[in-house]
């Protein structure tokens, strides 16, 4: 008989690879949000900016850098002029739509108002 709490007899699971490699590219603070607002239309990097209050342009320029590395996302120079660089989402940056409306509506259902991380997205 198994001690009470005891998981011998139930071997841990690992991490599913897939999960494993969705969350080293989305558990990276501004990835989602920047996701997001580019599933709404293509967008010039300084309306990206304004559209996500509180992420630098450094910072920015990081994410849009390995959303395109994964094939999520892909930047369009318009010659101009003047110059003009657009971002816009690819089949399968636009195929997460479903999951991020999921997301949302789990985080309207089951994260209140008050949470930390929604004071400080305000911020």
């Amino acid at each position: 008989m198994a001690e009470r709490g005891s998981h011998a007899s139930e071997a841990c699971q690992q991490v599913n690879d897939d999960m494993a490699r969705v969350f080293q590219l989305f558990g990276k603070r501004w990835t989602g949000l920047v996701v997001a607002v580019l599933l709404q239309r293509p967008v010039h990097f300084a309306e990206l900016r304004r559209a996500i209050p509180g992420i630098s342009e450094r910072m920015l320029s990081d994410r849009l850098t390995e959303l395109g590395v994964a094939g999520l996302v892909v930047r369009e120079v318009d010659e101009g002029p003047p110059l003009r660089v657009s971002y816009r989402l690819t089949e399968a940056g636009a195929a997460l739509e479903p999951a991020l409306k999921e997301l949302g509506s789990w985080a309207e259902r089951y994260l209140p108002e008050s949470a930390p991380c929604r004071r400080e997205l305000r911020n």
